[in-house]
């Protein structure tokens, strides 16, 4: 596999943002790591060679025409968390956050993920970004508020929804249900009865809740079930310890 190959892999969002505002997510393809983790796995984390995801990371940095330095690798922890690389202060190498933002140019936004809800926002001008990983704990926890908190107006945001395990596949306990009820009564709506006492939970739906409830009008993306589709996504609920993470990321030319 090739840089070109990543290349090809790349979905870029489809959203009306301005023309210097690149958004896109990886995919499996076009990395050098080996089964299970085959092949552009850009999780250091997941116990796949360090020296495999460091070339992913850097192959991916050389397609999108970006320094290597440009990249900051959360430590993600299913919290809310919220990382601003405006702020001048010297950065950890691996911070621990779960959403990131920036006004700066070529300060790439991202989070990694294997079924959890990747959310990019950007504000109509194009001037400030920003990326979160919503999995159901940061989710429920409020992840979305505390990232649009660092937006002038969130009712001037735009979100794009990247690849989450899909509404068909996403099982939980009534445990999860109650958690995001508890929190607003309309989550009701994003949680089908499965056998077993269990439910299936809808994390799109969920999502654009709490992001419509923020005042958010335009809400993209979506649709894209890292559970069923193996050829192009991980997904840890499919493969366990041993899936890797696709990155999700946003940044300003």
């Amino acid at each position: 596999m090739t840089e070109s190959a990543l290349n090809q892999g790349l979905i870029w969002a489809d959203w009306p943002v301005p023309a210097h505002v690149k958004a896109c997510v990886t995919t499996r393809q076009g990395g050098v790591s080996q089964t299970p983790y085959d092949s552009l796995n850009l999780g250091a984390h997941v116990n796949d060679d360090p020296a495999n995801v460091e070339e992913n990371r850097r192959r991916l940095a050389s397609a999108l025409g970006l320094p290597f330095e440009s990249f900051t690798w959360l430590r993600q922890v299913h919290g809310v968390e919220v990382l601003n690389l405006d702020s001048g202060a010297q950065i950890d190498p691996s911070p621990c956050a779960d959403a990131v933002t920036s006004t700066q140019k070529n300060a790439v936004c991202l989070v990694m993920t294997a079924d959890c809800l990747p959310v990019l926002l950007c504000d109509e001008q194009g001037t400030r970004i920003g990326a979160l990983h919503a999995g159901w704990r940061g989710l429920c926890d409020g992840v979305i508020e505390t990232t649009l908190a660092c937006f002038d107006n969130p009712s001037k945001v735009m979100a794009w929804l990247g690849p989450a395990i899909g509404p068909k596949a996403f099982e939980v306990g009534a445990e999860v249900r109650d958690a995001f009820i508890k929190v607003d009564p309309n989550a009701h709506d994003a949680f089908v009865e499965a056998a077993d006492g269990k439910w299936l939970g809808d994390l799109y739906l969920l999502a654009c809740q709490r992001l419509k409830k923020a005042g958010v009008q335009g809400i993209y993306g979506g649709g894209l079930c890292t559970f069923t589709d193996s050829d192009r996504f991980y997904s840890f609920r499919r493969d366990g310890a041993c899936s890797g993470r696709m990155a999700s990321l946003i940044y300003l030319t």
